[in-house]
């Protein structure tokens, strides 16, 4: 397929991404099944999925809670000036605290809105303090604390039939 070529995800490989968010540890035999694919096409169709650029990683998702960490935080951040280096500055220091989970530049009343998962208080209190205020440019800092977890999901929604893909960034293989 040459790089000016649209590719178009029928139903067989958008049932294949769907079943692949729900269980990436799915056996190829046991997804062929849910496609209604013999293995080798299904096992084609995977990796042309995967050479077009569509999975980002493959990940185990695990739970918060069992392993103590039951605060999960919202925090906007305002920074002194919206300039290309002290953004830059403060997503590089984001970046490495392993605490925040989420970080979004946003439009609106703050810069960015991070998502902060912590075991305790005391924890968010240290994180504040110690971390997020001693980052240079810190304007401002408004928490809030999140209640409950009505909805989390990683599957992102997808058309029952027929999707085009943008452009390619290189030349894929056509799947069959």
């Amino acid at each position: 397929m040459t790089a000016n070529t649209k590719q178009r995800l029928d139903r067989i490989d958008i049932g294949i991404l769907n079943e692949l968010q729900q269980n990436a540890r799915i056996t190829n035999s046991e997804l062929a099944r849910a496609v209604n694919l013999s293995a080798t096409p299904c096992f084609n169709r995977v990796r042309a999925l995967e050479k077009a650029g569509l999975f980002r990683q493959h990940v185990t998702l695990l739970s918060p809670e069992a392993l103590g960490l039951s605060i999960n935080v919202f925090i906007q951040v305002s920074l002194e000036k919206q300039v290309k280096d002290a953004l830059a500055r403060f997503e590089h220091a984001i970046s490495e605290r392993p605490e925040v989970m989420e970080c979004y530049l946003m439009t609106g009343d703050a810069d960015y809105l991070l998502r902060v998962v912590l075991p305790d208080v005391a924890a968010l209190e240290h994180f504040i303090l110690e971390r997020l205020t001693k980052l240079p440019g810190v304007a401002n800092i408004r928490s809030s604390f999140a209640l409950k977890q009505v909805r989390y999901k990683t599957a992102l929604p997808l058309p029952a039939s027929g999707l085009t893909l943008p452009e390619p960034k290189s030349d894929a293989e056509e799947w069959t």
